[in-house]
């Protein structure tokens, strides 16, 4: 199998969807040369099998505003590979949303939710509307009539969404609601629920602690701590917010986070009263990142991004394709030893090839940010047997599964003694599903 050959017929069959073209090729340059060695899996197809979605559904979403204007979005499901479980992965609500960046997020969260171990198939959907600037209500209707048309297909057993960029608590809710009406039943369809009504613990902190916690291991490995080490952070929702806590509290020095109108940094570093400050600002005030500036008299950078802070540490946890080559160079620059990915796709290709022509340790998201689909699994476990653990053991299952991932990393990664996370998360999550789908048969 040719690399080259491969990915011409990917991006013949899908015109045009670049960032889907994207996560394909970042997985295909290292299991190819697996499947090379393995031509078991080339017999069967196994990649072009996972690389083609199982069902793409795409459906029109009427709506009526505060105003009784109708109005239309487009919602999409992609249901990408069931092999290993339902097919599991997050709702998206953004004007950006298209098939190819569904289609990524798909294809991605099928070796993500492989080496978590849990039972889950990996699967993506959403819509091109924006809560932002919206009243409850007007989220409330377009939730409804979205999961009217999305109800059809998902089910405990079927496909089980969860939360995303623009679909949080509120959003899980009425679309979680809605679903009960017309089902007139109370099953985990969906995860990212309310602790009231069948929600995990550490739900919300899950993607950002696991990070973390990722990290960690990385530098154990190397027989160092987070202790002491300054970290620079992009974004500043839920995965930067909590990402921000945990490394706080493991002794870390965050300094700096952002949002789309620039970046702080504090050199005396974000503290918890800080970060409360932040969660406030950003959470219920709806507020922009350079209010941070003005409350603690420190520098805001308008439209930068932070990738020339001098650090040891970096996790990119805004949206996908943040880093490019110029802030690659930046950040190897800046003296940063390891970069921990806490958004989808975080860095471009030849973003990639700088760290690793300068050595840096970088962990890819499926890996790093595994945390919060980990946890919506615990979250479907824990609907299917009628009960809820506390944040104490969700907490320590979620350390356990990250440990789990990281020596799954190492396993399929380790080369000359140095350890490739990238082709070993990319391996290993392959592994796991192109044995089961050879043991279907062709199906």
């Amino acid at each position: 199998m040719e690399i080259n050959a491969f990915m011409d017929d990917i991006i013949k069959k899908n015109p045009g969807q670049k960032e889907f073209h994207q996560a394909v090729v970042e997985i295909a340059n290292n299991v190819i040369p697996f499947i090379n060695r393995n031509p078991q899996y080339e017999e069967a197809r196994i990649l072009e099998r996972i690389c083609e979605p199982d069902r793409t559904i795409i459906f029109g979403v009427v709506w009526e505003d505060d105003d009784g204007r109708p109005q239309i979005n487009k919602g999409y499901r992609v249901q990408f590979n069931n092999a290993i479980g339902p097919y599991k992965g997050g709702l998206r609500f953004h004007p950006t949303v298209n098939l190819s960046i569904l289609k990524f997020l798909g294809f991605e969260q099928i070796f993500k939710n492989s080496l978590t171990t849990l039972p889950m198939g990996g699967g993506k959907g959403g819509s091109n509307f924006d809560p932002k600037g919206k009243s409850d209500k007007e989220v409330m209707r377009f939730c409804q009539a979205f999961m009217t048309e999305l109800s059809k297909y998902i089910g405990e057993d079927i496909d089980v969404p969860a939360g995303d960029i623009g679909v949080g608590a509120r959003e899980i809710g009425y679309m979680y609601g809605q679903y009960r009406k017309l089902h007139t039943e109370f099953t985990g369809a969906l995860t990212g629920k309310g602790l009231n009504f069948g929600g995990s613990p550490l739900r919300t902190e899950a993607t950002g602690y696991g990070c973390v916690y990722f990290a960690s291991e990385m530098l154990h490995a190397i027989d160092q701590s987070l202790e002491g080490k300054k970290c620079v952070i992009s974004g500043s929702g839920n995965v930067s917010i909590y990402t921000a806590e945990k490394l706080i509290e493991e002794g870390a020095q965050v300094i700096t986070l952002s949002d789309s109108s620039g970046f702080i940094y504090d050199p005396k570093g974000i503290n918890a009263e800080k970060l409360a400050y932040i969660k406030d600002l950003k959470e219920v005030r709806r507020g922009r990142i350079s209010e941070y500036a003005k409350e603690f008299g420190c520098e805001f950078h308008a439209g930068e991004k932070p990738w020339k802070v001098e650090c040891d540490i970096a996790f990119p946890s805004a949206t996908q394709n943040e880093i490019d080559k110029d802030d690659a160079a930046s950040l190897v620059k800046s003296g940063c030893k390891v970069v921990c990915e806490g958004a989808n796709m975080p860095t471009t290709l030849d973003g990639i090839k700088v760290f690793e022509s300068a050595g840096l340790m970088h962990a890819p998201s499926k890996a790093a940010n595994a945390g919060g689909v980990a946890v919506s699994g615990l979250e479907m476990s824990q609907n299917a047997l009628g009960l809820t653990w506390s944040s104490e053991e969700i907490d320590e299952r979620l350390r356990v599964i990250m440990r789990r991932i990281y020596d799954q990393c190492v396993e399929y990664g380790t080369e000359n003694g140095n350890v490739d996370y990238f082709m070993g998360a990319n391996v290993a999550g392959f592994v796991k599903v192109a044995d089961v789908m050879l043991a279907y048969g062709i199906s």
